[in-house]
């Protein structure tokens, strides 16, 4: 399993990496190993206000489809629109080339619910218990 240690991560397998007011996101490496081949991905529309806790888009696997969620508020500023084409991006690169979407935050970045990668082992380890 690869880990980033720059990044913050959620319960929910979606990481953050925080670079001045904005957040790039994406899933775990974790996250993207327990779904299988991603095959299509849903992006949001460049603008639009969400808050932490929203559901931004979906990921689709050969397995499952799971909701990802906004780990902070603010708007999208940009969709990684290679994903369109190739989804497959998400499972070679998910801390690279995979990455989902990128939040501007107004503000400081509310980090409080979101782990660090020592926490995220954890968590994750845990899971497999």
């Amino acid at each position: 399993m690869v880990y980033d240690e720059k990044v913050y991560y959620q319960q929910s397998h979606e990481w953050a990496r925080v670079e001045n007011a904005i957040v790039t996101v994406g899933i775990s490496d974790y996250a993207q190993d327990e779904l299988g081949d991603v095959v299509y991905v849903e992006l949001p529309e460049v603008g639009a206000e969400l808050n932490k806790g929203d559901a931004f888009g979906v990921v689709e696997s050969v397995k499952a489809a799971s909701d990802l969620y906004m780990p902070l508020s603010g708007s999208i500023a940009e969709v990684n629109e290679q994903l369109r084409d190739k989804p497959e991006l998400v499972n070679e690169a998910p801390f690279g080339d995979g990455w989902i979407i990128k939040i501007r935050v107004a503000g400081e970045p509310d980090l409080a619910d979101l782990m660090k990668v020592d926490s995220y082992k954890e968590f994750v380890r845990g899971l497999s218990e």
